[in-house]
């Protein structure tokens, strides 16, 4: 928990981007009539069936020293899908940066060992040899900003039936792109200072 506190704390650093990974499965509905269309007086109305469409999966990256994020959509979420996110941060986004110190939970396909599933041995290596890990602790995920974001993620965009993977990835392109560039950031506040006077039942008892 202090790692990722003091963490937050650190400036920023162009060369050391900050950069917070969550994720999220989604249930594609889709309507069985259509939706009776707004009119004066009355909202749209939806019918109670829907359509099961299967499970889309959502990686949200979110730089909070920045305020910017991406939401990218897969099919899953294996180790391949996860090896892909990191390959595009630091060979795209970050190829100039000497390090992407990443904020991720304890999810077991969150490793360097998943870039070796992906690529070769020699690229696995170098993109691993430019991040650098921090992890949540266990029952800590809400010490990720990431998390923050996707609830917003959800309560603003998600709350609605979304047949396909392809309507979810124009609504959260819309809904990324909208917050970039408001730049709509994370006002996070809690300190390591904060924590061990708030916390301090789950600190160890020394008696000096």
């Amino acid at each position: 928990m202090e790692d990722l506190l003091d963490l937050y704390q650190r400036p920023y650093d162009p060369k050391r981007p900050l950069v917070c990974i969550d994720e999220l499965p989604v249930q594609l509905v889709s309507e069985v009539r259509l939706p009776l269309a707004v009119a004066p007086g009355r909202p749209a109305r939806y019918d109670y069936e829907y359509r099961r469409e299967g499970v889309a999966n959502l990686f949200l990256i979110f730089e909070p020293l920045l305020a910017w994020r991406a939401v990218q959509v897969t099919a899953r979420r294996t180790a391949v899908d996860f090896a892909e996110i990191l390959r595009w941060l630091v060979e795209d986004v970050h190829d100039d940066a000497q390090k992407v110190v990443l904020v991720v939970d304890n999810l077991n396909t969150h490793g360097p060992w998943c870039l070796y599933e992906a690529f070769a041995p020699e690229r696995a290596r170098r993109i691993a040899a430019k991040l650098e890990w921090h992890y949540t602790p266990r029952h800590g995920s809400w010490l990720n900003v990431a998390e923050v974001e996707l609830a917003a993620l959800a309560k603003q965009c998600l709350d609605r039936r979304i047949g396909s993977a392809g309507q979810l990835t124009r609504e959260v392109d819309a809904w990324d792109e909208d917050r970039n560039e408001r730049m709509v950031g994370a006002r996070w506040r809690f300190t390591t200072a904060d924590a061990r006077i708030k916390l301090h039942r789950l600190y160890p008892s020394i008696q000096e």
